[in-house]
Parts: structure tokens; sequence; C-alpha cells
């Protein structure tokens, strides 16, 4: 069990490990690569719209993380459960 909590812990710190100036440097590179002149309303306008998209995968993928570890968490605690009680299995009935 803490195994997973730590596992999850894990990916959500990774999921999420794009920083805004990444993500900013990302979003240049991109729109001067296709031509787009630094300084002009079009690259500006470029650079943000690049830039949210990359926050907004960002984000995303911290989500899905989320969901992951909490699907591994409770997953991982309703198979300890069942592993933990004891089934008897009586063929022909227990005496």
């Amino acid at each position: 069990m803490r195994l997973a909590i730590i596992l999850g812990a894990t990916a959500l710190v990774l999921a999420g490990c794009q920083t805004a100036e990444q993500s900013m440097s990302s979003a240049e590179s991109v729109c001067w690569e296709t031509g787009l002149k630094p300084g002009t309303a079009t690259y500006t306008r470029c650079v943000n719209a690049g830039y949210r998209n990359n926050v907004a995968q960002s984000n995303a993928a911290a989500n899905q993380a989320a969901a992951g570890a909490a699907v591994g968490v409770v997953g991982g605690a309703v198979l300890g459960a069942a592993v933990a009680r004891p089934h008897y299995y009586c063929g022909w009935g227990c005496w």
C-alpha cells in the first residue's frame, strides 16, 4: 500500500515537470521556426497560443497521472483486503 502511494506521488511530480520558462521557450522556438519574426503581432499571438497549449497539455498530463495514481491506490487497497481475508472452499460441504 505504501509503495502505491509513493509511486502515485512520484508520477504526479513527474507529470507536471515542465516549467513556465520551458513552456515559453518551446512556444517561442516553434513560432520562430515557422518563420515568424520576433517583435511582430503575429509572432506574439503565436507565442501566446503556443504557451497556453503547452500549459494545457502539462495540466492534462498531471490530471491523468493523478487519476492513474488514485486508481492504483484504490486497486491496491482492494487487492490487499482480498488477500488478507481468509477464503474457504468447501466442494462437498464443510465439516
